[in-house]
């Protein structure tokens, strides 16, 4: 699929800030960060922004990933688009909930630049 409206909801700004980077070596896709999850479901909601394309985060303050998913997928006016989980750490019993909330895949955030490249290549 051709994604050109990327939004990536995570509270780390050097982890947006390396997503970026490697994202406008293989894409030409716009690009959002939002670093506050309820700010970013307020922009969704309202249409402020409209992304066809979700990098998620799971461990966030006030709202986690899992929360911001389900919220996602229970809005008629968001619930296709499609959501990858990104984050540091995704344990065991999380893959199968994110999942069977209708997250597209996941990924542990990589610290090589290129295997981050390689993730967005495939996937654009």
């Amino acid at each position: 699929m051709n994604y050109r409206n990327i939004l990536q909801i995570d509270d780390d700004y050097e982890d947006c800030d390396f997503f970026l980077e490697a994202l406008r070596e293989v894409s030409e896709a716009a690009y959002t960060s939002i670093n506050n999850p309820i700010q970013a479901l307020e922009h969704l909601n309202n249409k402020i922004i409209q992304p066809d394309l979700i990098f998620l985060d799971i461990n966030m303050p006030y709202m986690n990933g899992i929360e911001v998913l389900t919220e996602i997928k229970e809005k008629e006016l968001l619930k296709n688009i499609p959501v990858i989980i990104f984050s540091t750490s995704i344990p065991f019993e999380i893959i199968n909930k994110i999942k069977n909330l209708g997250a597209m895949d996941y990924l542990i955030k990589p610290n090589d630049f290129n295997a981050l490249k390689k993730f967005l290549n495939n996937l654009m």
